[in-house]
């Protein structure tokens, strides 16, 4: 049987100890990340930026998808995104434990996004929790939410500016606030 490596491990859902023999290869890929996001932040063409962010994410991005930089990302080989996505200004997506982004989803300026998390408790705070963060269909998130680990944003949802979303949201709601909660409900 095939040992999974560390990013297998931590995208199906496996809680990786920062003391873990194979954690060294996430600092590698944070320092791969971090020199194609400075070349990625550097661009002005949007055909540059798009085959930059696709050599980041590990996967071809669609030529409808329109990114404005600068953009953040830890890993970036977790992030899937769909067609016709557009994300604005100042984003940061921390990808260890996956980010979907589904096709017509649009994102304001400085969203964060994460997928990973640390328990709370003393002795085994310094391990990686990883939870996958979905993003479905024709969503919008306004500028400054933040989507926490394990969430999925349902598909036709709204997520206000500057709302904090530690649990689903339903498909065609609007949620907003801190913590966000069902603000309205869309036909």
């Amino acid at each position: 049987m095939d040992k999974k490596n560390i990013f297998e491990r931590l995208t199906s859902g496996e809680v990786i100890p920062m003391d873990d023999p194979d954690y060294s290869a996430i600092r590698e890929m944070v320092n791969r990340t971090k020199k194609l996001s400075n070349q990625l932040n550097s661009a002005d063409d949007g055909d540059e930026i798009r085959r930059l962010l696709g050599e980041i994410i590990g996967k071809k991005v669609d030529e409808s998808t329109t990114l404005f930089t600068p953009f953040y990302t830890n890993i970036g080989i977790n992030i899937m995104l769909g067609k016709n996505v557009f994300i604005n200004h100042a984003c940061s997506f921390l990808d260890l434990g996956g980010i979907e982004i589904r096709d017509h989803v649009m994102i304001r300026s400085r969203v964060n996004i994460t997928s990973e998390n640390h328990p709370t408790e003393i002795l085994t705070r310094k391990s990686m929790v990883p939870g996958k963060v979905v993003i479905e269909e024709n969503v919008w998130i306004g500028a400054g939410a933040t989507i926490l680990p394990g969430v999925t944003v349902g598909k036709n949802s709204v997520v206000a500016a500057g709302a904090l979303v530690n649990k689903n949201v339903p498909p065609n709601t609007v949620m907003g606030g801190i913590p966000a909660k069902i603000l309205k409900r869309l036909n």
